[in-house]
């Protein structure tokens, strides 16, 4: 399997996989990615099992007045796999150590939709690009450009580039309103 940074080549078969969601024990995701791509490879599997993926994010944090940047489980717990679901291929992935199941109804693993899957790789950074990022600072006016909260003004509290979100107070019925919008529902005033 290649790694999460290598060019990708999709061969014919991977095309035709899906998307699944698999339970690990939490804190394990790390391992169980580095356990079953070693059992993919020794069982000969990679015609069947293709990426393996732990939901992550950038999270940027400052304290001390330093700016510190961690990765942050989206869904601690699980791994995303994408594979060709067959009786030989769903042995490898639910019988790798850590591993509690599939996602799905009963006994049925059930693949992610394309919007899901998309939405999730966008954020990760793997799949289109990141969000527009702007100029923008804390304390500056923004007035709301789309959403509920079209048309209001308000004041920049926080910003989250990693996101592509700033955090707003908005005032509405004579109150301040902390609301977090993306950027692209803002324009700077």
């Amino acid at each position: 399997m290649p790694a999460d940074n290598a060019p990708e080549t999709v061969n014919e078969n991977e095309k035709k996989g899906e998307w699944y969601v698999v339970h690990t024990y939490s804190g394990y995701e790390n391992k169980i990615k580095v356990d079953l791509t070693k059992r993919v490879e020794s069982m000969n599997m990679q015609d069947k099992i293709f990426k393996i993926i732990i939901p992550e994010e950038q999270e940027v944090e400052y304290k001390g007045g330093k700016r510190k940047v961690t990765t942050k489980r989206v869904f601690p717990g699980y791994v995303i796999v994408k594979m060709i679901m067959d009786e030989d291929s769903w042995y490898v992935v639910h019988h790798t150590p850590g591993v509690t199941g599939f996602v799905g109804s009963g006994t049925k693993p059930i693949p992610l939709h394309d919007d899901e899957i998309k939405k999730i790789l966008t954020q990760m950074g793997l799949m289109g690009k990141k969000p527009r990022v702007i100029n923008i600072n804390i304390g500056e006016s923004i007035r709301v450009n789309s959403g509920p909260f079209e048309n209001f003004e308000g004041i920049v509290k926080e910003v989250l580039p990693d996101r592509g979100k700033i955090r707003v107070n908005i005032s509405m019925f004579g109150r301040e309103t902390p609301v977090e919008l993306d950027y692209e529902q803002i324009n700077k005033i």
